[in-house]
């Protein structure tokens, strides 16, 4: 009961970061979704050290559990989009072709540099050691 009770309130945690998000990008009028600025209010917070891991863990384990169960109502709208799809397939496809390879590209660019940057790092230390 106790573990239910902390994971509502980080789940309610983490749906006022959400709700935060909406409200900046409304007042800011910035070009972003107001749900991947709260992620960023949420990475920043924790970066930071302001809100701790364990503070939000057990709710964000949960839903990140439950995640299938939240995309069965777009699902659901996705159905009634058929002549859309029909119609307008290929383009669609193309443009999730190009997102997906752009993603992968950006992230394994990005991890190769970040392995750089700590192979290099890693070798200035043994340098230093053995001085």
């Amino acid at each position: 009961m106790k573990k239910a009770v902390i994971g509502a309130l980080q789940i309610g945690l983490l749906w006022v970061i959400y709700e935060i998000g909406l409200e900046a990008v409304k007042i800011l009028h910035l070009p972003v979704p107001g749900n991947v600025f709260g992620m960023l209010v949420l990475f920043l917070l924790l970066i930071t050290g302001i809100l701790k891991l364990q503070w939000i863990d057990t709710g964000a384990t949960w839903i990140l559990k439950h995640l299938s169960f939240f995309f069965i109502p777009i699902s659901v709208g996705l159905m009634s989009l058929g002549s859309f799809f029909l119609h307008n397939g290929v383009v669609l496809t193309v443009i999730l072709a190009v997102s997906a390879v752009a993603g992968i590209v950006g992230t394994g660019m990005s991890a190769q540099l970040l392995a750089r940057g700590r192979e290099a790092s890693h070798e200035q230390q043994l340098r230093r050691d053995t001085l």
